[in-house]
């Protein structure tokens, strides 16, 4: 972030923090509970206010695995890794519905379905279910459109489900029991001896014995450690008026994850996706703006698979995700800056990997230990 001297001079007053948490989203949220359950005192600086960002213009889906089709991931990061994150995953779903049942979180335990757009991806569907049906995880294919609304076949994952992202990451801050300062942007951290952090933001300096960034997308805003390795990406959304009558049951994805939908708790349909029709215009970009390709094509996508659902577009919104530069999220400690952690670049399935990251990252920053498949130091 950039902050002019006319906003901050370098003398705003010193405010000492046991831990700082960078960022108020999910992943940060809950980072700061798992860093209150080690017994440490824990204050989050937000730019903007809680859950602003990306945490709460998601499609709110809480579907188990990785970010590419199962068969797919096994080729790209190997059997042992694409194992371990289907674990996280479900272990962060796991989290998330216990935060959700304590604090009365609207949750809808619906499924998902992964939807063949052609009969090419419904092949790969059926790779995809092999596989994962090899790994003893009983999803079910389905070789029609259980939708009757032209796909080709698809994966059925009954335990997923649907969440309130922004009242998730609510009650997930209520319990962490942290402090809180928003609209409060940082813009230098240094560290010049062990134990002691100096972190510069618009209102305060803070003095911490340790930090831990969760910025995400804006994650090289902040430290040039992430240029290259976490990259901004805009995904888009639409949603109608409430429907006269539903039309959807499950979380719905297809063309390989590039498209999504479902209904929302005050029955609106909710659809998301087109970015890989216009790469060049929605990556590297921190721009949240809504723009006329996208969301022409978001429209168009609605009348051809949703003929049926008559009710007005009523509202367009976009947002910033990080997509790490391998696709699973990092964990680590800045290397010239051992006392600051980070746990970033979630490529779009925060909600389906940030839980249990984020107890990997406050694992890594305060004992040291490895976080897996997660872990930075893959990169080199």
């Amino acid at each position: 972030m950039t902050v002019s001297v006319w906003q901050a001079d370098d003398s705003q007053p010193i405010r000492e923090v046991d831990l700082l948490v960078i960022g108020g989203g999910i992943v940060g949220c809950t980072a700061a509970y798992f860093a209150q359950q080690a017994g440490r005192e824990v204050l989050i600086t937000e730019m903007r206010d809680l859950a602003l960002g990306a945490s709460g213009r998601n499609a709110g889906f809480m579907i188990t695995g990785p970010d590419t089709y199962y068969h797919h991931a096994i080729e790209k990061y190997g059997h042992a890794v694409t194992r371990e994150v289907w674990a996280i995953s479900e272990q962060t779903h796991r989290y998330w519905r216990g935060f959700a049942g304590r604090n009365q979180v609207p949750i809808r335990e619906c499924g998902s379905l992964l939807l063949a757009e052609s009969a090419h991806e419904a092949r790969d569907l059926e790779l995809a279910a092999r596989a994962l049906n090899a790994d003893r995880i009983e999803v079910e294919y389905l070789t029609r459109d259980p939708l009757q609304r032209g796909y080709h076949g698809a994966i059925r994952q009954p335990w997923d489900g649907a969440v309130h992202p922004v009242k998730l990451t609510e009650a997930v801050f209520t319990e962490s029991g942290a402090a809180l300062v928003t609209n409060n942007e940082v813009y230098r951290i240094e560290q010049t001896k062990p134990g002691v952090v100096m972190v510069y933001s618009r209102l305060f300096r803070f003095q911490a014995r340790q930090v831990m960034i969760c910025t995400n997308a804006y994650a090289a805003l902040l430290e040039p450690y992430f240029l290259g390795k976490v990259i901004p990406t805009r995904a888009q959304v639409l949603a109608t008026a409430p429907l006269k009558q539903s039309v959807l049951d499950t979380c719905g994805y297809s063309d390989y994850g590039y498209m999504y939908y479902r209904e929302t708790f005050d029955g609106r349909l909710l659809l998301g996706g087109a970015r890989n029709q216009f790469k060049a215009l929605e990556n590297d970009t921190h721009d949240d703006r809504v723009t006329d390709p996208v969301q022409r094509a978001l429209e168009a996508y609605l009348k051809q698979r949703f003929p049926d659902v008559d009710a007005p577009v009523e509202r367009r919104w976009a947002g910033i995700m990080g997509f790490s530069v391998d696709g699973l999220p990092l964990v680590g400690t800045l290397p010239d800056k051992p006392d600051v952690g980070f746990a970033v670049g979630f490529t779009g399935h925060g909600l389906a990997l940030g839980a249990a990251t984020a107890e990997r990252a406050v694992d890594r920053l305060l004992k040291g230990t490895h976080a897996g498949a997660v872990d930075a130091s893959r990169l080199g």
